[in-house]
């Protein structure tokens, strides 16, 4: 039995984009300080240029998707679309608030000051993880058709 996938970059994409959040969020992040070397300060910077470049891939990503369903004439009324809509929402969340609240607390503590405690990093960890879970729920269901 044959199988005939409508949406082949989207599905490529949508793996492809989980590939770089498991690669960045959950594994560069941590390890970067476990490095011989690398001090708090270096992290920090390392992280923010990291971060920012990996917020760059993601809507380059989330617009191949995009364009494929435009192409292929997907029905936007689809649950598809719901498992698509969610990373998109929460990758336009970490771009316009979360990011440039997480490098303001970079920048105070390079100056050396200690910013309040927070759940910034927690909410995008968390942010991630459902984007991963819709991504990979997107692929599968691409997939099957």
């Amino acid at each position: 039995m044959r199988t005939h996938v409508r949406y082949p970059i989207a599905l490529a994409t949508s793996f492809l984009w989980i590939g770089f959040i498991g690669a960045i969020s959950f594994m560069e992040a941590w390890l970067k300080f476990q490095a011989p070397g690398i001090t708090v300060p270096l992290g920090l910077g390392i992280g923010r240029l990291v971060f920012s470049a990996l917020n760059k891939v993601e809507w380059v990503l989330a617009l191949i998707i995009l364009g494929n369903f435009v192409v292929g004439k997907a029905h936007f009324s689809s649950p598809r679309t719901i498992l698509y809509a969610l990373p998109l929402t929460l990758l336009v969340l970490q771009t316009v608030w979360l990011l440039p609240a997480l490098n303001v607390r970079v920048e105070l503590l390079l100056q050396g000051q200690e910013p309040e405690n927070s759940y910034l990093h927690l909410y995008y960890e968390g942010m991630e993880i459902c984007k991963v879970v819709c991504l990979s729920l997107l692929g599968t269901k691409l997939f099957k058709r």
